[in-house]
């Protein structure tokens, strides 16, 4: 059976899925950077390519030599058999690499690589586009060549289904840290952030502050709005720097949440990668559990969602990436979209009631419910990792640690501290 949507016509809200996974190609023992994706992404003829496709699952380099992306070579027909594709598909190159002595590793973050002397980009097909952010950006650092998402592709038809779904993701964004960190170590030391690959992300392009905004979206509803508002002020802001218009696409824009009107679908980029495939299918099918809930209007019509401003939603965002699981949401507003009148909760604790008291029990695989049941008795994989390591963390802590990732990604298990 197919995994992908054997039909062209246009989908409707949920009628396929499109997922992402990025990975580090490391070595075998010593488990730094091996920049090498090259070796892998090659044709029948030998060639190198920038995707392969096999069997409805695409593999793709990234701005980086040591990152390679693993996803669905299309829209997916079920989310819930995603996850073990994308296995089969790690477990494949993890082979292929092995005669290099390489492996693949999971996380949003390299624990200790120096991302400001040891990167190499992609010196292939599509050079000139990761050449030009270079010049303009500078991509040596964490928030460029140090940061492996997980992206998920959503589709509508029409300005209608935008509409409903634009409104809805911008209001389950901010929770998605806390239940997908899985960055807080980098440079060999902990970080003041569980999901530091976000708190990267968020400042890359701080040289240009129209591609990223504040992450969560401005309230703009319809495509003749999101072109004006915010498509042609980045492209007016980065024509300067971009003389030869290479990067002033509709794929220049930073938000954590990217509307691709070439395919009628939005994009959402905030999830750190897990430590294998099902676990990070387990987490998007919360988020679009709780998506459908806000589009379905079950708990809050569209009037209220939309009124919702980037600046309210913002400081949660914010908190989240900060302290994951742990962070401490306290506007009354907010709470009150999922019943609740406590003065505070933990962002962890609203998940779970979100979990518990507004998603029927039959919107998830067995399995789906045991990987969501572990991250909220155990906290995200960044909290995990922590929980891993001794107070005061020796290179040797960390390698022990992520060698264990590796093992998980391997093998398809979630890592338990």
């Amino acid at each position: 059976m197919s995994l992908l949507i054997n039909k062209n016509k246009p989908l409707h809200l949920f009628e396929g899925f499109g997922v992402e996974l990025e990975y580090i190609i490391v070595n075998r023992e010593s488990l730094d950077i091996m920049p090498i994706s090259d070796r892998v992404l090659r044709n029948s003829s030998d060639k190198i390519v920038n995707e392969l496709v096999l069997d409805g699952v695409a593999w793709s380099n990234e701005l980086a030599l040591h990152i390679i992306e693993i996803k669905t070579a299309g829209p997916a027909k079920d989310l819930s058999t995603v996850g073990f594709e994308l296995q089969r598909h790690v477990e494949q190159i993890d082979a292929l690499l092995e005669p290099f002595d390489a492996r693949l590793m999971p996380g949003a973050a390299h624990p200790w690589m120096d991302p400001f002397s040891s990167v190499e980009l992609w010196p292939h097909e599509y050079n000139p586009i990761y050449e030009a952010y270079n010049r303009i950006f500078d991509c040596s650092g964490h928030g460029w060549s140090n940061v492996q998402s997980t992206h998920l592709n959503l589709p509508f038809y029409g300005e209608q289904e935008f509409e409903k779904l634009h409104a809805a993701l911008r209001l389950v964004l901010p929770l998605i840290p806390a239940m997908a960190a899985s960055s807080p170590i980098a440079d060999s030391e902990r970080k003041p952030f569980l999901d530091f690959r976000m708190e990267m992300y968020r400042t890359n392009a701080i040289k240009i502050p129209s591609i990223t905004g504040l992450i969560i979206p401005e309230a703009i509803f319809s495509k003749e709005k999101y072109q004006k508002e915010v498509l042609d002020k980045m492209y007016r802001e980065i024509a300067p720097y971009d003389p030869d218009k290479i990067l002033q696409e509709e794929w220049l824009n930073s938000r954590g949440l990217m509307p691709r009107w070439d395919r009628n679908s939005i994009e959402v980029r905030v999830m750190d990668v897990q430590e294998c495939p099902t676990i990070d299918l387990a987490i998007l099918e919360w988020v679009v559990a709780v998506t459908k809930m806000f589009i379905f209007e079950d708990l809050y019509p569209l009037e209220h969602q939309r009124n919702w401003h980037e600046d309210e939603l913002y400081p949660i965002l914010l908190s989240t990436i900060e302290h994951g699981e742990k962070a401490v949401i306290t506007d009354q507003k907010y709470l009150n979209i999922f019943g609740l009148s406590t003065p505070s909760i933990s962002a962890g604790d609203l998940c779970e009631h979100i979990f518990r008291e507004y998603i029927t029990p039959n919107s998830y695989t067995s399995e789906t419910s045991e990987i969501l049941e572990l991250i909220f008795e155990e906290g995200p994989l960044a909290r995990r990792i922590l929980n891993s390591l001794p107070q005061t963390i020796q290179k040797n802590d960390l390698v022990n640690t992520y060698h264990r990732l590796c093992e998980c990604l391997k093998y398809g298990k979630p890592f338990i501290p």
